[in-house]
């Protein structure tokens, strides 16, 4: 059985998420809080508020977004044309970059805000989805209250217009801010990791994908 990332960061999320749903004191020790990075250089709070959510909804939500996105993802990065034994360690590298830039906006906005908390995965998620749109724009979405399927492409436009919206309508306990700028660091991640190193042209295979009519191709290296 190959090993999987993916796997590991949902194992990850539940064996933390969990036992902090009735433990304040690890909630508060792990959770998104700028002040307490600010003043007292808990840096670590970048990472550890992403493996924290506020209850099994939210928990099963990113969760299940994550695998359904995530193996596809672990498994485009890891062929030959792509970043091959090292996409592993790539599609890791994001997960978690992601936790910190998505909130990074967010940190800035309420450094001396002591009311604000924040927590989830849904920033690195938001990457994991937006990388694997990057390379499949096709890629089918559906909600079960839509009897049909959404391309990715179409999905992802929507996705971002309406958070953005929501960031600045503002309200709410949502961080709609690190849905849009984990989406976006997905997005740039793949494409400079791809210049870089890949031999797949993303643009070329971008269009080719869109003018496939909801088909998914093969990579053309």
């Amino acid at each position: 059985m190959e090993f999987s990332i993916t796997l590991v960061l949902v194992l990850a999320n539940l064996a933390v998420s969990i036992p902090a749903f009735n433990n304040s004191k690890l909630m508060n020790d792990l959770i998104f809080y700028p002040p307490a990075i600010a003043n007292n250089k808990q840096y670590y709070r970048f990472i550890t508020h992403g493996f924290l959510h506020a209850d099994i909804a939210h928990l099963a939500f990113n969760m299940i977004a994550l695998y359904s996105f995530g193996g596809a993802v672990e498994q485009i990065f890891s062929l030959d044309c792509l970043f091959g034994s090292m996409g592993k360690v790539y599609y890791l590298l994001m997960y978690l970059v992601a936790l910190v830039v998505a909130t990074l906006p967010t940190y800035f906005k309420n450094i001396n805000n002591y009311q604000y908390r924040s927590l989830g995965a849904s920033g690195a998620v938001s990457a994991v989805v937006f990388a694997g749109l990057t390379l499949l724009p096709q890629l089918p979405i559906n909600f079960m209250f839509i009897p049909i399927d959404i391309p990715g492409y179409i999905f992802g436009i929507i996705y971002l217009g309406v958070s953005a919206y929501l960031d600045r309508k503002g309200g709410g306990n949502v961080n709609h801010s690190a849905h849009f700028w984990g989406a976006a660091f997905g997005v740039v991640f793949t494409l400079i990791l791809c210049l870089a190193l890949a031999k797949l042209n993303v643009l070329e295979n971008f269009l080719r994908q869109i003018q496939a009519g909801g088909r998914l191709l093969p990579f053309e290296c």
